[in-house]
């Protein structure tokens, strides 16, 4: 497989200079330059395969020749020693748990492919000789609304081939998330930014094309990055092989909490090789651009809204570039693959509260976002199941659920061993300069 700009497709390069790159020279987003049809690979999954074998199998599906089964497998291995969970919460909705790696959050699926398949490709001559990855050494620039961050700072922290700055909106991450991105140290540096998560986002954005930055080999772990996107496929494909008997010919509808697309970006990817499962639902918070395109035929960006589920806090989602350009720029062909609820605040933590008493069961924020996504669909669609995504853990939000609930969520152990741990973190402004300059200063 090979990659193009979503703003040209005529430059294909492979997996790993995509990787490296992050953002294409044009500004446009790496997409997969063909269809393959992998229905035949899907329909010969049991129902029971492990993850781990899912995800090698279907990676070497997707990137052999060009990446050895041996580096595949080595690459897996050392990025999953954790896996999804699917509960069966209530009567026709399920929960597909993403939690259980190392920040608990989703994210950690595509960090922790990302920094394996990074380590691991460094080493290897040609990537020390290409464009990125110069000298065996890679600068990742990340922006964060919360999740992305600590997920990466956890996978790359310690990979002393790779420097990871992580650029965060001052005052608009949760405490807990702010201690994941900001305490670790060593390869790891927070830039504490004076602005909004777009603003970070822009800005990195911005380094990948500045001429003055070109020396550096920069790259990105955001959901920009194919290295990012493509892991997060391997659990829409897991949770098929557990629901197919459950949902004759994929009845069933994927529930997608959505900030910046890249998570039901990578599902309708995996629906696009043949995966049988017929409705992704994106749910958002008032953060509602892609919800008003599907209303209107107009995508039309804004400044971000704070939230109580503020990892989805986005005002323009770099993935709608990749959908857009998947359906050929047409809402019709758009509106046949996807549907989209929006969910306020209000009902966000009413949502916590009734499925905790109702169900027994805690939700994040963005999960309750979710959850009420899955009953308005439903309330159209009773015959379907929904299996929503729950993407982080109800510990990483102490403050929301405490609100919600009258009581705070049991923490994990990896959200407990932070309480003692030192912020360090740099201030800079938001202009895309600042960010130039830090770089400068620091890697010149």
């Amino acid at each position: 497989m090979k990659f193009v700009s979503t703003r040209n497709h005529n430059n294909p390069v492979s997996f790993t200079e995509a990787m490296f790159r992050g953002l294409a020279p044009d500004g446009g987003l790496y997409r997969p330059d063909s269809t393959p049809d992998l229905s035949g690979f899907f329909a010969s999954l049991a129902d029971d395969v492990p993850f781990n074998e899912l995800a090698a199998d279907l990676t070497s599906a997707l990137l052999g020749p060009e990446i050895s089964r041996e580096i595949i497998e080595n690459i897996i291995r050392d990025a999953f020693d954790f896996s999804p969970e699917l509960r069966e919460v209530s009567k026709g909705m399920y929960v597909l748990e993403l939690f259980h790696g190392p920040s608990c959050a989703f994210k950690d699926f595509g960090a922790s492919f990302l920094a394996s398949s990074m380590n691991h490709l460094l080493s290897e001559s040609s990537v020390k000789n290409s464009g990125s990855g110069k000298n065996g050494r890679a600068i990742i620039v990340t922006a964060t609304s919360g999740d992305t961050g600590s997920a990466v700072a956890r996978a790359f922290h310690g990979r002393n081939r790779i420097d990871v700055i992580i650029l965060y909106p001052s005052g608009r991450v949760s405490p807990l998330q702010e201690k994941q991105l900001t305490t670790l140290g060593g390869n790891v540096t927070a830039l504490e930014v004076d602005g909004s998560f777009d603003d970070c986002q822009r800005m990195a954005k911005a380094a990948f094309t500045d001429p003055a930055l070109s020396n550096l080999p920069l790259s990105s772990a955001n959901s920009i990055n194919p290295g990012r996107l493509i892991p997060q496929s391997f659990y829409y494909v897991w949770a098929w092989t557990r629901m197919r008997s459950m949902a004759a010919d994929g009845n069933f509808a994927f529930i997608v909490p959505s900030g910046n697309f890249g998570n039901i970006t990578a599902g309708l990817y995996a629906k696009s090789w043949g995966l049988p499962v017929n409705h992704y639902i994106a749910a958002t918070n008032a953060n509602d651009v892609v919800p008003e395109y599907l209303k209107t035929g107009l995508y039309t960006p804004r400044p971000s809204q704070a939230t109580c589920s503020n990892a989805m806090d986005v005002g323009d989602p770099s993935n709608f570039e990749r959908l857009d350009d998947l359906y050929e720029n047409s809402v019709d062909i758009f509106r046949n693959h996807i549907e989209a609820f929006t969910v306020d605040d209000k009902t966000t933590l009413n949502t916590i509260a009734r499925v905790e008493k109702e169900h027994a069961y805690l939700c994040c924020p963005h999960t309750a976002v979710g959850w009420r996504g899955a009953e308005l669909y439903r309330e159209k669609n009773p015959e379907i199941p929904a299996v929503i995504l729950s993407t982080a853990h109800p510990g990483k939000f102490v403050e929301i659920v405490e609100e919600a609930t009258g009581r705070p969520p049991e923490l994990p152990f990896a959200l407990k061993e932070l309480a003692g741990r030192e912020k360090k973190a740099y201030p800079v402004g938001n202009r895309d300069t600042d960010l130039r300059e830090w770089l400068l200063k620091r890697f010149s």
